[in-house]
């Protein structure tokens, strides 16, 4: 894998909290998921990235560029484009009006050209019908696709998003899911999620996240395969499993360390993550 994001080392504490501890990671072009319980550091690592803040050590580069300068900090965010968790919405703006003003904020100042990229990403991410429309009167999905939109100003060859499904009825976030992955087409994109769902439908793949630092980083398929031979079915729920649920079916899954002759399951990116977090089995294969 060619890297476009290449981070080592990096380190941010809030007073005597560590929110990130040596964190290093490689992200090539597609689509590449971030989970982790709450308090894990993706949204303090997705910052970093973007700039918006400053770990205490580490290095990192977008596309070559180091943000460590003044020239390479502002390269790396003209090459950016950034969803946070909760995009600063002007409620009187219209979805137009918003995506122009991030537009300028990225300095593209020729104002034919600018509404000329307005309206393509629009376009993009399928609200030409609604670009007149005060953001307060749209819908959170609607609004969602605005904030792409406005990620999606210039082209930037690298994207990153901060739980862009939350708050989404499933139809919403199915069709967010299609724009992530159309956007991961031709670029590289970070997507921060607490969906495990979302990143096995979207994502080639996966870092976990805990407590500052990462713990797994590879394929989703790597990450459910931490789970083999670790999950079984039973009638009743056993109380030596780490985690445990009644399924649709009655019967109940269990993830840990199976009993003698237990009915072995097919594992999923969900039962490796669990798995990876628990920090068992034999420390998840000593992976």
């Amino acid at each position: 894998m060619t890297p476009t994001v290449s981070a080592s080392g990096l380190s941010l504490r809030y007073g005597r909290t560590p929110a990130l501890d040596d964190v290093s990671v490689r992200l090539g072009e597609g689509v590449t998921g971030l989970i982790g319980p709450n308090g894990a550091g993706k949204t303090t690592l997705l910052r970093v990235l973007a700039t918006a803040v400053r770990a205490d050590r580490g290095a990192f580069t977008v596309l070559g560029h180091d943000p460590a300068t003044t020239a390479g900090r502002q390269n790396v965010r003209r090459t950016l484009g950034y969803l946070p968790q909760a995009p600063g919405f002007h409620p009187d703006f219209t979805a137009f009006e918003f995506v122009d003003y991030v537009a300028i904020l990225k300095e593209q100042t020729d104002r034919t050209a600018r509404h000329r990229e307005v309206r393509r990403v629009l376009e993009a991410v399928d609200l030409t019908g609604v670009r007149g429309k005060r953001i307060k009167k749209l819908s959170g999905g609607m609004r969602q696709r605005v904030a792409l939109a406005a990620a999606l100003v210039g082209d930037p060859g690298f994207l990153v998003l901060d739980e862009p499904t939350v708050g989404l009825d499933p139809e919403q976030r199915m069709r967010f899911r299609e724009l992530i992955a159309r956007a991961g087409e031709e670029r590289t994109v970070l997507l921060s999620t607490h969906q495990t769902e979302d990143v096995a439908m979207l994502c080639h793949r996966v870092i976990v996240m805990a407590h500052g630092r990462v713990l797994f980083e590879g394929t989703p398929a790597d990450l459910a395969a931490r789970a083999a031979g670790h999950v079984w079915s039973s009638a009743e729920r056993d109380p030596a499993a780490h985690a445990g649920w009644r399924t649709g079916t009655g019967s109940f899954r269990n993830v840990g360390d199976p009993p003698p002759g237990a009915a072995l399951l097919e594992p999923t990116l969900e039962d490796g993550y669990l798995l990876t977090l628990d920090g068992t089995p034999a420390e998840v294969a000593a992976g």
